[in-house]
């Protein structure tokens, strides 16, 4: 992997590839398929783009929005590389060039859509000698999918036109079901499948529930001074709701705020976009779709206004924070209003049963009082045992205790059905109930039938949706929605490990204040986030140096500031104080083209914050 490091870090300006980035790179070199789950900011782009620079050829980048096209094409062009986008707005003359440079092998990257591609599959597709095919946002060829498009389904053309051409399908976001289909609609060939962690330890979550809109708002404008000068997204169901609060924050509260909705203008909705990613603009409220296209590395926070209808479509959206890694925040505000709108959605869209119990899920997320970057690591099959120290439910924690013995007893109870029961069956089980198709069944004569009769039916409903949150249980979604024990869960059951559950609280029961604060816990990954330096004045005034350089150098060279450089690399430059273009080239993200073109303007700049 030597001269793979090297053009690491000759057009990426890293030293190191992150976890599963150097074999799933090997592979596609290889000439093999392959499924990359990365979260956003994780790194899923270099696991295509570095093997498009190192083999021979061009590499045709499916991608699915013009926005996220431009956003990734400027940023290889920023760092040396051959790069081009060919999509609908731009003339034929602009079209034609970049297939002419193609045809001549000019290009290293061609990003095109699923439509496009498939118009070009008899024409410019046929001259080019390809070197990868890559699927980005590979989860909107599913229909279980957060986010399905028709279009995607035609791909699987692919394999049989260019079969002996690696495919290699990657996205953020998709779960058991939506990984299979995946596989199956791209017709990959003996794809290996690389899930890399879920975690995103830079993010704070946190769930306020019940707000009125006056409160809301109140709670809104509290948590976007606190962040002062960053940039943020609010996200809203309704685009009327995008509109309404853009201008209360406007009107009522002097925080400069835009709206961005499909109904606007198509004139009107690219000024909102561009005014966002140049830095013109802090804050959008938005609906969902905003922000899929952009790669813009310095939002420091994202607000959910509702709660949105799936795990996946939260986790992706929060992921729009962050992604360079910096400490960022969450907030997500949810109200019984929310959950009846959503409900009403899930039964007219055709996958009522799926998406229902997505809804669910969502909503346990919310009301749980458990570790909620452990709910969200367990929706997507990754186990951790520790709690993150960084939500509202780790900083101020519930009751707990063990609760080891009511998880086997649960777990035995699935294992003895064969596990072909639902979650009310489960219960009813344990309860030892009399129900007629309980007995149908002979589920009267297990072992565990009757074993937690002691606890009413909300309880034992209670502690099984920890234990789905946990991790010790799955739903089958395929098959009738019934419980699967996990790994984990068979650890737990056979006493390997123990369970440690809230302890349950009735609804109408006031919350209560805990006595101490828990010490906040960290985690190795934890450690290594990228903090703003605090308290030292020389760092402080050579960020904000650093940060005007950044800005005029984008506004000169008419591109975003985190292409230039993103948060991070400047808070790396504050941190190691490089006075020589030598230790200028060790910053992170700095790569030789960044390093020839702005080396000595930003040297020059250290030096002369830190002589004064």
């Amino acid at each position: 992997m030597q001269e793979q490091l090297r053009l690491l870090k000759r057009f990426f300006g890293y030293d190191t590839f992150r976890p599963l980035q150097a074999d799933i790179i090997q592979r596609t070199i290889e000439g093999k398929d392959s499924l990359v789950l990365m979260p956003t900011g994780g790194g899923k782009s270099i696991c295509y783009q570095l093997p498009a620079i190192y083999l021979p050829g061009t590499a045709v980048i499916v991608s699915p929005l013009i926005a996220l096209m431009k956003d990734q094409v400027e940023g290889l062009v920023a760092n040396g590389v051959p790069a081009a986008a060919l999509n609908s707005s731009m003339s034929e003359d602009e079209r034609w060039q970049i297939k002419r440079r193609c045809k001549q092998g000019q290009m290293k990257l061609l990003y095109i859509s699923p439509e496009g591609l498939l118009s070009e599959l008899d024409y410019l597709l046929s001259l080019l000698d390809i070197s990868l095919i890559a699927i980005d946002e590979a989860h909107c060829i599913s229909q279980w999918g957060h986010d399905f498009r028709p279009e995607y389904t035609r791909l699987s053309i692919l394999k049989e036109r260019f079969p002996k051409i690696p495919v290699i399908a990657l996205t953020a976001t998709a779960d058991k079901i939506t990984r299979n289909d995946i596989v199956k609609q791209l017709a990959l060939k003996e794809p290996e499948i690389f899930i890399s962690s879920f975690d995103r330890p830079n993010l704070s979550l946190e769930v306020r529930r019940g707000f009125a809109q006056k409160e809301k708002i109140a709670s809104i404008v509290r948590f976007i001074r606190n962040h002062p000068g960053q940039s943020g997204i609010i996200y809203c169901m309704k685009r009327s709701d995008t509109e309404k609060v853009a201008d209360l924050l406007k009107r009522h509260f002097n925080i400069p705020a835009i709206a961005y909705h499909a109904g606007l203008p198509a004139v009107q909705r690219e000024k909102a976009q561009n005014d966002f990613i140049n830095d013109r603009v802090d804050v959008v409220c938005a609906t969902i779709a905003f922000g899929m296209g952009i790669d813009k590395s310095n939002i420091r926070w994202v607000v959910h206004y509702n709660m949105p209808a799936s795990i996946e479509n939260y986790y992706q959206e929060i992921g729009r924070a962050g992604r360079d890694g910096v400490a960022s925040d969450t907030l997500l505000f949810y109200s019984l209003g929310d959950l009846v709108l959503l409900r009403r959605f899930a039964e007219e869209s055709g996958q009522e049963s799926v998406n229902m119990e997505k809804l669910n899920r969502m909503q346990r997320y919310c009301e749980a009082d458990l570790c909620r970057r452990r709910i969200l690591l367990s929706y997507f099959g990754e186990e951790t045992i520790d709690d993150c120290g960084n939500c509202d439910v780790c900083k101020n924690p519930p009751q707990r205790f063990d609760g080891t013995i009511l998880v086997q007893k649960a777990l035995s109870a699935v294992v003895r059905t064969q596990e072909h029961v639902g979650i009310r069956m489960l219960i009813d089980i344990l309860r030892g109930s009399g129900r007629a198709e309980l007995l149908e069944q002979n589920y009267h004569n297990l072992k565990t039938y009757g074993a937690g009769r002691d606890l009413p039916y909300p309880v034992w409903k209670e502690y099984i949706y920890q234990m789905l949150q946990l991790g010790f249980v799955e739903i089958d979604y395929l098959n009738n929605q019934t419980l699967k024990v996990t790994p984990l869960g068979k650890k737990a059951l056979f006493g390997e490990t123990t369970a440690t559950l809230t302890l349950y609280k009735d609804p109408e029961e006031p919350a209560k204040t805990p006595k101490a604060k828990k010490e906040k816990k960290t985690t190795a990954q934890a450690e290594k986030i990228i903090r703003i330096p605090e308290d030292k004045a020389t760092n402080e005034a050579l960020m904000n140096a650093l940060r005007q350089l950044r800005k005029h150098v984008a506004q000169q060279e008419k591109m975003p500031a985190y292409i230039i450089f993103s948060d991070a690399s400047l808070q790396d430059m504050v941190h190691k104080k490089p006075l020589t273009l030598d230790a200028f080239s060790d910053v992170r993200g700095v790569g030789d083209t960044k390093l020839q073109k702005y080396g000595r303007i930003f040297v020059a700049l250290i030096r002369s914050v830190l002589r004064k």
